[in-house]
């Protein structure tokens, strides 16, 4: 079987446009805007094409002029007989502008106006003109091959009748003919011919140089038009590529020494005096790169931290496991048992919460958020620690003064720990019986958290201490290593990844003891359903 060449060939959608984007995507950004410009331009340049057909329409309607003349000459020398023949063709030639010749049905010559004295119709030596005009003759050349205007045959004298291709239409077919000629100096010259008589036939000739040079002051026009379009059109495209190439290889730059993890020592450009979207380009990687600095402080300090404070039990632990080598008393190896153990609880502590630190910023931003109705929260939190029970005979009163659910946007697990952190930290200083206050309110747009207890308060200058990793600032009964420093600076993260705050103040009614205020934005209410 022969195959089908009948099929119809498909192209992927998606790989033409990749092809089309890699394309455009090997050319500057500035040869695109010149190249765009440009396109326009050659639009603009195609009114020559315009102007051929305009050419061609005058021409046409010259020849029409032409054969009318030719018939109305023809027919006046009929009816005036031969007695006048010679002064009536000079008198029409003058009238009329054109050279007449008469020939007989042989193609004999029997009167021609320019030999009555009439000479008007004289051909231009393109040798004796100007240069002015053999460079317009030159520019009409080069514009007819580009716009493909055809080119009329030569035009040269001829003694004998029949060699005019239109006088020998008109007797053998007793028709008016006309005919298209190529003057030396590149203007046209009409011949038109009319038969009379007896086989008779009447040629007139005229060049019609006014249709040229009309053509050329037009194309002058035009390319003057074109020639300053052009020239503002490529400053206004370079100008327009500076304001716009220039700064993104600025931030391009800039970007790759970033990349190159050199972003302390990069400065990027913000361009304050831009308003427009390469400014706001500008100013966005400006802040990205200060995060993107302040991220690796908080790396680096972060990392440091970890180090300092993983060899703090690390040392302890060592010191111990060296004297169980070396004590013999069992009293003192059980000391020194209880110290390894308390070190390694701590360590392991210090590992879980350090890895859940490091890692709650990528987690948050991948969290979906969903309505959280934070006084449920609370009141389900604190009825478990009512029954498993609190220590020391602290007390925990839940305060529920907003009306209706108090609904925010976040993930349910992050903030019952952020909860879970700041409860830890108020039992932690509260005194033994003392008691622990949690109240949920609904301010303006926000739903404020308040937990207060009556230990001895955060003092000013540290409120701020408080939340930084591994700050820590235990009461002096409780045992050292029983916290990590991170269960704040934990929190914080978490409030801040739901757009909210947590801040610590003193109590309102001025009494011993600190206040936490946690601060999230409320929830839009969901719009009722039809």
């Amino acid at each position: 079987m022969a195959p089908d060449t009948d099929l119809p060939t498909t192209e992927d959608p998606a790989e033409t446009g990749d092809l089309a984007l890699r394309w455009s995507g090997q050319i500057s950004l500035t040869r695109r805007i010149l190249a765009v410009n440009i396109f326009v331009l050659l639009l603009i340049a195609g009114g020559f094409f315009y102007l051929d057909s305009y050419r061609s329409r005058i021409l046409d309607g010259r020849v029409a002029q032409a054969l009318r003349e030719a018939r109305l000459i023809g027919d006046a020398i009929t009816a005036g007989g031969n007695r006048r023949r010679d002064e009536m063709v000079a008198r029409l030639a003058e009238e009329m502008g054109v050279r007449i010749r008469l020939y007989r049905a042989d193609g004999a010559l029997t009167a021609d106006s320019r030999s009555l004295g009439i000479r008007n119709f004289v051909l231009a030596d393109p040798d004796k003109d100007a240069s002015g005009q053999g460079v317009a003759r030159f520019l009409d050349a080069t514009i007819d091959t580009v716009v493909g205007a055809p080119r009329a045959p030569l035009y040269r004298e001829r003694r004998d009748g029949a060699a005019w291709p239109d006088a020998k239409a008109a007797r053998e077919g007793k028709i008016i003919a006309a005919t298209v000629w190529r003057a030396p100096d590149r203007t046209p010259v009409i011949t038109a011919a009319s038969p009379i008589g007896d086989d008779g036939v009447v040629l007139t000739t005229v060049n019609a140089r006014d249709i040229t040079q009309t053509v050329r002051v037009e194309r002058f026009r035009l390319g003057v038009v074109l020639l300053v379009v052009t020239l503002v059109s490529v400053l206004l495209s370079l100008f327009l590529a500076r304001t716009i190439v220039r700064p993104l290889r600025r931030l391009a730059r800039a970007a790759v020494r970033v990349r190159l993890g050199r972003a302390r020592e990069v400065v990027v450009p913000r361009l304050p005096d831009r308003r427009d979207e390469i400014g706001s380009l500008a100013r966005a990687l400006s802040d990205m790169s200060l995060a993107l600095r302040a991220r690796i402080d908080a790396t680096e300090a972060f990392a440091a931290d970890v180090t300092h404070e993983l060899k703090n039990p690390l040392a302890s632990l060592r010191s111990a496991v060296d004297g169980l080598g070396r004590v013999t008393d069992p009293e003192l190896q059980a000391r020194l048992l209880a110290i390894v153990h308390d070190d390694v609880h701590r360590l392991d502590r210090l590992i879980t919460d350090i890895s859940e630190a490091s890692r709650l910023d990528a987690q948050l931003s991948r969290a979906t958020f969903e309505r959280i109705d934070v006084a449920a929260l609370l009141e389900g939190l604190l009825g478990q620690r009512d029954q498993r029970g609190v220590e020391r005979g602290i007390r925990l009163r839940f305060d529920r003064s907003a009306g209706g659910p108090c609904m925010v946007l976040g993930e349910g697990a992050r903030l019952e720990r952020v909860f879970e952190n700041v409860l830890d930290n108020a039992l932690s200083f509260s005194p033994d019986g003392g008691l622990i206050t949690v109240a949920v309110t609904r301010e303006s747009r926000e739903l404020v958290v308040r937990v207060e207890d009556e230990g001895p308060g955060v003092p000013e200058e540290a409120r701020e201490d408080v939340f930084l990793r591994f700050q820590s600032i235990r009461p002096a009964t409780e045992a050292f290593g029983q916290h990590s420093g991170l269960g704040l600076a934990i929190a914080r993260t978490i409030v801040e990844g739901h757009q909210g705050r947590i801040t610590v103040e003193s109590r309102e009614d001025r009494l011993a003891g600190s206040r936490f205020v946690i601060r999230l934005p409320l929830a839009r209410d969901r719009p009722i359903e039809d």
